[in-house]
Formats: structure tokens, C-alpha cells, sequence
């Protein structure tokens, strides 16, 4: 009996990790039919329950500012947080496996396994395998296909073009690299959890467990009983086999480690806090770092990460650390990482997701077109996510134009711009200027837009233990003043900074200086300057510093003003985890001027007049998110939105326009980092920016009528089609947030 069956569609993406994942779901959200391919149970990949690994991305694990990604990894993101407050590794398996499953165009193709390519010149005609598990022999043949397998299989099977291993210094001018090129690799990882028990467990260690004492590991990693999960990323071994090849050998050698691990914490003594604690879950699916990269029309460099070049084919950005493992992993004696920050975030060009060779074929997730240095960055999964959303869609437009993706780089590129900007992709710095979007040529108003008097005054206060500033946005007037309080006199020396540019926010180019006399027993608004003074930089950013004084405290509130962000610098002297991490003679100030601790707290500063940034205009302003400022409205405060009025935001044409759809993007607040597992535990299931519910209404034949009505709402992208309209003017009725004192909206797109 045969067991064999075929799919024609229009992108086939071979796997099912977060990058084929949001390839899929692009794919089909731009109308084409999709095969989802993916050899294991379930999606997620090295996310998934079967790996664990946190995802991370562009925010670096909340380092960089106003960083986390949108589009559909940010969808998940969000989505995460309201059904997986304690982050269930199961539970986010489900939030994956059902954004797949609510696109009707995606064919899931589960535990199948893809073992030939067969080829038509030099495109891809059809892929076929095996489906593990019945015997089953499955083709799927293709307009595009995206290799999202993470290993390159497919393109290494297509004939492709590959790197393996690292590049020499000279060949691309990388003085990270090594002076000769090698097939050293990052290794691969294998997690375990934890769980506490109400009586001692013993634990008798297999006889394969290594003997821990033996080796560098108690000196040169972080033991500590309170830790499982991706805490042990470090546990990393493999680097100089072959990862695929020598995929069973090393998750042997893997596990002999954890349950050495395992055996010291239980056993050695040096842990009695561990008595109660119990293995609960240990991985057997090795989560693998690096293998094949498929060389591309670019790629990517070490330059292109630290340097932050804007690119002409940005399709993405990311914002990593140049993350580089030692390949011997754990057998290592010195630092389990080498991390190099770059000082904002950076584009990621098209030209890394489309293979030279192969001319159907692209690539997402961790086996793009770049070196092994700038991989060490490339490839986080959120940032694989966003080149998979860039990849999927980018497929679509080719299946629905016959294009090649060459011919989409070279004479569309602008067309997938537009449409990435349109879907709310992860894109920062890239203007919305699609003729389609007609909000672009209408005016906006609204009911009310956010000034500095109508801020709380502080109700709590940080000590100015070390420097701390506050940035906001640039081409606020009139005085400044911040409020200040002390038992004794003092001298606050404060400066004006402004940052390097509109995706890097902490203080670089000095403006001014000066200082602040306060007598004994001070508490209240002192004046630090009479005009905040503007730099040359026409995206950056304003910074007040105050130096540290003991005895000082700049006063605070709970009340959160998007657009700006708190932050301390932390001394020299400090030493901790990460900075164990850092190279020490690379910059790293956006390490050193730490968000983390004060994320959604205020420094009580203020000027006069409106908050530039959050003006009503900005709306139809063309950037989705922040780029040099918030570049979205905001309200006065409402302190109970749902007795209230609501909050009005009016488009309005100068001749009436055709109207059928509606984008509106909301704040979800990029500036906070989240995780799927929660390494760090955010206080919002919904974040409480968010506008729940609201209706959008035409004015026609006189009067307001209804095009669509959304209660309940906890997503920051919505899209309300409805029967075309005629009209000058249309307007978003805003009558409840979830939970935000402040109505925002960050654009509004008409089509």
C-alpha cells in the first residue's frame, strides 16, 4: 500500500524553528499557500519544550533601548505574556503551534524529515522525505522555498554556496576573527529544570557522569542551586567536531555534564540548600548554535553590527551582542562568552536571506549570509524570527509576481519595504511612504495631546548614588527644572548630552553643563537650565545627567512616560556576571547606562508646553515605532477612560477618499523586555498601554458611522476591513486602555 502524498503551493519552508515559523505565517498572511515543513513534533525549534532556550533578541536581554521586536515574533511576544504568565515552556509551545494553525493557507507538515532536492537549472522544483513515525513519503513542490532548517540542509542539498566554521581576519577586516580561518564553531546546549520537593531526594549519578572536581568548570562557571533552565546556557560542548555529524556523540557527552552538575550541587557538600531538589526535566534534543551559513548576495560583517550602517535593503534590524563560545564549551577555563555590544541597533539587508547560487531559494534564521562574527549576533532567535517574516514575505510577493528573489532586490525592493512597514515588521528607521497608505496626505487632530504640567509630581525618589540620567526626546521648550531633595547642602553638577544618532540612546556628544546650589533641607522643583540646547544630530535624542552625590535624591514617579528612559551608570569597579563577558577594550556604554532597574520609572523633570514626540501628527508621520523620539500621540492623563469621554483622534482629507481598510498600531511598549520562559517577569499579562477598546467611524452623508467595533483588544496591531466608504474624514474613538492612565497610538494607516 502506498503511503505517498504531494502538496503544490506556492512557499515551501523547510523548518518549523521561529524563523520558518514567521516565514510561514508571513508567507500565508500575503496570500500565498504554504507547506510548513519541520522534522521534530513540535514548532519552535531551539524555543520549543523538547530545547528551552530563551528567546532573545535586538533588546539584548534589555540592554538596548526601545528594541523588542514587533511584527508576528512580537505578536508571539505579547501573546506569550497574557496566556503564559509563568512561563510554561508547554504553554509556549501553544502559543506558537496556534499562530500557525490560524492561518487556513499553511499545510503543517510535522516530523518530516526532508532527505532529497530535486532541481530544475538552478531553482529548486520540488523537495521530498519521509514523515516519521508512519511510514510515510511526502514531495512538496514550490514557486519559492525558504531553508529555515537552521543547518543549511536544504541549500546544501539545492548545491548552494556555504561557509562553515570561522573566517579569517584579512578575508572580510574583522579584528575579532582569527589570523587563519578554522572549522571552529559554537557548540551545542542541553538544559535541565528543577523542582523542590517537601523531603530530601537523593541522587546517584549515572556512571557516565563526569567527575565535576576534575575539571575547570566549579572556578570558571556560576553554580547555583536557585538556577535551571537557560540559566545553564553555558552547559556547550561540540565546537570543534561537527555539529550535525557528531549530533549523538555530543549529546552524550552533554549529558555526562549535566548530571556531573547535577552530582556536584547534590553531592559534593558545597550545596545544602540543593536537599530538597529534584530533576524534573532534562533535554535530549541538543540545541545547536552554528553550523552552515549559505553565502548570499551580501555578508554580513562585524563592521555591519558595530558600525550600524544604515542599509538600502533593510528588511530588519537586530541588536545582539557579538556572542562568541569558546569551542571547547564548558571544558573551557576562562569565561563561557566573549560579548561586544553594539551601540544601538543595526539593519539587517535583504541581500543576507536570498542565496547567490540557488535562484528560488531563501534562507532565515541562523544559517543566513554572514560571517562567523557577525553571526555571534545574527543569530538569536528573535532576530531569526524578524529574517524569517522578511524571508516569508518576501516569498509571497515572488509567487504572486514571478519574480526571482534577485529581481525583487534589484528592482522591488521598495515594494517589500512597504509591505513589511505595512504588517508592522520589526523595522526601525524606515519611513512609511507607500502611496497605497492614504492617511499619509490627511491631517490629523485630537482631543487632547500630553503636556508636562499634566504629569504627576514625583512620589518616590532615587538616591544619586551613581550618575543618573534622563532621556526624552529632542526640542522640548522653555525652562528645565527636575526636582531635588536633601538633608544637607549640596552641589549638583547636571550636563546636557545627546546621543549619537536616532537608534542609540545614551549620552555621547556633551551640549552644556553646570551646577545646582541646594540649601539644607531641600525637597522640590529646582530650575537646572533656562533652553535645553540642540545638537547637530537631526534623529538624536536629549540627556539630562546628574552626577552622583551622596546624600541627593532626584525624586520619581510610578507614572510612565514613554519615549523616556530612566538609567543609572553603574562604576568601573563593577563586577558581575556580564561584565565578566565584556571585552575590555571595546565601548560598552550602553551596557555601563543600565535600564533594567528603573524600567517604567519617571525622573521627575519637566519643561513647558506640549511633549514634543507625542503630538497627534505623528500618527500619520510614517514611522511604526521609535526612531529618535516616540514618534506617536498621547493624551492628557484619563483617570477613568471608561466613565469618561473618550479620547478622539480625527484623520481628515482635503477631497474624500476611498477607504477599506484600517491599520491602526498601538503602544505595546518596546522599551520593556520580555521573554518567552520569563527570565525576567513582567508585571502586565496585557500591556497596560494597549487601547482595549475602541471603534473607528467614517463621517458620510452627514453623520458618523461605524466601520468597525473592538472590545477586549490586547494586540498592538489591528486591522479593521470593512465594505469600501466614501469620506473625508475618519476617526479613531478610544474609550478604554488596559490599564494606562495615557490613550496612545502610534499610526494609523488607511488603504
Amino acid at each position: 500500500m502506498s503511503n505517498r502524498t504531494r502538496h503544490d503551493v506556492d512557499v515551501a519552508v523547510i523548518g518549523g524553528g521561529l524563523a520558518g515559523v514567521a516565514a510561514a505565517i508571513a508567507a500565508a498572511r500575503n496570500g500565498g499557500t504554504v507547506a510548513l515543513v519541520q522534522d521534530r513534533p513540535v514548532l519552535g525549534g531551539n524555543s520549543s519544550s523538547e530545547v528551552r532556550v530563551w528567546v532573545c533578541g535586538a533588546t539584548a536581554t534589555g540592554h538596548h533601548r526601545f528594541a523588542r521586536e514587533t511584527g508576528i515574533i512580537g505578536e508571539l511576544y505579547v501573546e506569550n505574556e497574557y496566556r503564559n504568565p509563568l512561563g510554561n515552556p508547554y504553554y509556549w509551545d501553544l502559543v506558537v503551534l496556534d499562530a500557525v494553525k490560524a492561518e487556513p493557507r499553511i499545510t503543517l507538515l510535522l516530523n518530516t524529515h526532508i532527505t532529497e532536492v530535486q532541481m530544475h537549472g538552478d531553482r529548486i522544483s520540488s523537495v521530498g522525505g519521509i514523515v516519521l513515525g508512519s511510514e510515510g513519503e511526502v514531495t512538496v513542490a514550490a514557486h519559492t522555498f525558504v531553508d529555515a532548517t537552521g543547518d543549511g540542509s536544504v541549500a546544501a542539498r539545492a548545491g548552494a554556496r556555504t561557509r562553515l566554521g570561522r573566517e579569517a581576519s584579512a578575508a572580510f577586516g574583522e579584528d575579532l576573527a582569527p589570523e587563519e580561518e578554522d572549522e571552529l564553531t559554537l557548540g551545542s546546549t542541553l538544559l535541565f529544570y528543577t523542582r523542590k520537593e517537601s523531603e530530601p531526594v537523593p541522587f546517584v549519578p549515572p556512571a557516565f557522569a563526569i567527575d565535576l572536581a576534575a575539571t575547570t568548570i566549579p572556578e570558571s562557571r556560576v553554580l547555583r542551586t536557585g538556577d535551571n533552565g537557560a540559566d545553564y546556557w553555558w552547559i556547550e560542548w561540540g565546537g570543534e567536531l561537527d555539529i550535525v555529524a557528531d549530533n549523538e556523540r555530543i549529546r552524550d557527552e552533554l549529558w555526562a555534564v549535566i548530571y556531573g552538575i547535577w552530582d556536584h550541587i547534590k553531592n559534593s557538600g558545597r550545596f545544602p540548600d540543593a536537599e530538597n531538589l529534584t530533576l524534573e526535566w532534562v533535554g535530549s534534543v541538543p540545541g545547536k548554535r552554528e553550523y552552515r551559513r549559505i553565502i548570499g548576495a551580501h555578508t554580513m560583517t562585524q563592521e555591519d553590527v558595530v558600525s550600524a550602517t544604515r542599509k538600502a535593503d533593510a528588511i530588519g534590524f537586530g541588536g545582539w551582542s557579538i556572542d562568541l563560545h569558546p569551542s571547547k564549551g564548558v571544558y573551557e577555563p576562562r569565561s563561557a562568552a566573549q560579548q561586544i555590544y553594539p551601540s544601538g541597533t543595526y539593519d539587517i539587508p535583504f541581500g543576507i536571506l536570498r542565496s547567490i547560487d540557488v535562484g528560488n531559494l531563501l534562507m532565515a534564521g541562523r544559517n543566513v549570509s554572514a560571517t562567523h562574527i557577525a553571526f555571534g549576533s545574527l543569530r538569536v532567535m528573535a532576530t531569526c524570527a524578524v529574517m524569517g517574516e522578511a524571508a516569508g514575505t518576501a516569498a509571497a510577493l515572488c509567487a504572486a509576481s514571478n519574480w526571482t528573489p534577485e529581481e525583487l532586490h534589484d528592482a522591488h525592493i521598495r515594494t517589500l519595504q512597504r509591505q513589511l512597514v505595512r504588517q508592522d515588521a520589526a523595522l526601525i528607521g524606515v519611513q512609511d511612504d507607500d502611496p497605497a497608505n492614504l492617511a499619509l496626505q490627511a491631517s490629523v487632530t485630537a482631543t487632547s495631546e500630553l503636556r508636562w504640567d499634566q504629569l504627576d509630581d514625583p512620589s518616590s525618589s532615587l538616591p544619586l548614588t551613581d550618575d543618573t540620567a534622563f532621556l526624552i526626546p529632542r526640542g522640548q521648550s522653555g525652562p528645565v527644572q527636575v526636582h531635588l531633595s536633601c538633608e544637607e547642602a549640596a552641589t549638583v553638577s547636571w550636563a546636557v548630552f545627546e546621543t549619537p544618532d536616532g537608534r542609540t540612546y545614551f549620552p555621547e556628544v556633551p551640549l552644556d553643563s553646570g551646577s545646582i546650589e541646594l540649601p539644607a533641607g531641600h525637597a522640590g522643583w529646582v530650575a537646572l537650565t533656562d533652553e535645553l540646547p540642540v545638537g547637530e544630530g537631526p534623529e538624536a535624542s536629549t540627556v539630562i545627567v546628574l552626577e552622583a552625590i551622596p546624600g541627593v535624591r532626584w525624586g520619581s514617579s510610578g507614572q510612565y512616560l514613554f519615549g523616556a528612559v530612566s538609567m543609572t551608570r553603574r562604576g568601573t569597579d563593577h563586577v558581575d556576571e556580564i561584565d565578566a563577558h565584556l571585552v575590555a577594550d571595546r565601548p560598552d556604554d550602553v551596557v555601563r547606562w543600565g535600564i533594567k532597574k528603573l524600567s517604567r520609572v519617571r525622573l521627575a523633570m519637566r519643561c513647558e508646553g506640549a511633549v514634543v514626540g507625542l503630538e497627534a501628527a505623528n500618527v500619520v508621520g510614517g514611522y511604526g515605532r521609535p526612531y529618535g523620539g516616540p514618534r506617536m500621540w498621547s493624551s492628557r492623563p484619563r483617570r477613568d477612560l471608561v466613565a469618561g469621554d473618550p479620547e478622539i483622534l480625527t484623520l481628515e482629507w482635503e477631497r474624500e477618499v476611498q477607504a477599506s481598510e484600517v491599520r491602526v498600531v498601538f503602544n505595546d511598549d518596546v522599551n520593556a523586555y520580555v521573554n518567552n520562559l520569563h527570565y525576567v517577569r513582567s508585571e502586565h499579562r496585557i500591556p497596560p498601554e494597549i487601547v482595549a477598546d475602541f471603534d473607528l467611524e467614517a463621517f458620510v452623508d452627514g453623520h458618523w458611522r461605524t466601520l468597525g467595533t473592538v472590545r477586549d483588544n490586547r494586540r498592538r496591531h489591528r486591522t479593521v476591513a470593512f465594505e469600501p466608504v466614501a469620506t473625508a474624514r475618519i476617526r479613531l474613538v478610544c474609550h478604554r486602555t488596559n490599564g494606562s492612565d495615557l490613550v496612545q497610538v502610534g499610526q494609523v494607516r488607511v488603504y
